[in-house]
């Protein structure tokens, strides 16, 4: 485990300080180089291999030294001082919760809007994305439950960072497009329970996209848009 007042070998941590903070239409802040380009052929080649469409739990995927060093960046305190800086608030008591998504279908109801779990207090996504040369799919801030009313969207690339304080307004999404999409989400929880609960519910539904049958019968079942739920879990 990385010592906690260990400088960041691969994380800008000079960029991450100066991002923006922006307050509307929720509180949030993009970079588009939190990792510098320069590590991208390195971290990428220990990355881990998601198979197929969804999020996994950080606990059930395998991956090299490399991608495991910003990991252990990412769950660092010197990492967690400087989003606790940039929102102003005290983290030191929300425990860490990981889930990387690898692919798209381009099918499925992906994407669609939602504002987080009210268990999560902050959440940080960043993009590993080798490339995303396409229009769709791309990561947006929106105004409202509406995928097409955005303040801002970005591609899920390489070393981008998305920060944002989740609240009942923080709405995000993007609409759905085929192709490897792997990004990380690293969410600062409530407590230790629903970090459990969390990574228990991906181990399960990876269980179920292992086998060829389950994961195609489920590519096949309409989902519901839990937009109107979002703020009860």
């Amino acid at each position: 485990m990385q010592n906690k007042d260990a400088s960041f070998a691969y994380l800008d941590e000079t960029a991450i300080n100066a991002a923006e903070l922006k307050t509307a239409p929720y509180e949030w802040a993009y970079l588009p180089d939190a990792i510098p380009n320069r590590f991208l052929d390195e971290v990428l080649s220990d990355a881990p291999k998601i198979p197929t469409r969804g999020s996994y739990g950080l606990p059930s995927l395998k991956y090299g030294p490399k991608f495991g060093a910003v990991i252990e960046e990412l769950l660092s305190d010197r990492f967690r001082h400087l989003v606790e800086k940039k929102f102003n608030m005290d983290l030191s008591k929300n425990p860490p919760v990981i889930v990387m998504m690898g692919n798209t279908s381009g099918k499925y109801n992906e994407g669609y809007a939602h504002p987080d779990s009210k268990h999560k207090i902050v959440t940080v996504i960043v993009g590993f994305t080798r490339e995303w040369p396409y229009e769709r799919g791309r990561l947006r801030v929106l105004n409202g439950p509406d995928r097409d009313d955005y303040a801002f969207e970005f591609a899920p690339e390489f070393g981008c960072m998305w920060m944002f304080k989740v609240s009942d307004k923080s709405w995000h999404g993007f609409l759905p497009q085929k192709g490897p999409r792997m990004s990380l989400q690293l969410c600062y929880c409530d407590s230790e329970a629903y970090v459990k609960s969390e990574y228990r519910r991906h181990r399960f539904s990876a269980f179920i996209k292992s086998i060829p049958f389950l994961n195609k019968l489920l590519g096949m079942m309409p989902r519901q848009n839990p937009s109107a739920k979002a703020l009860k879990k």
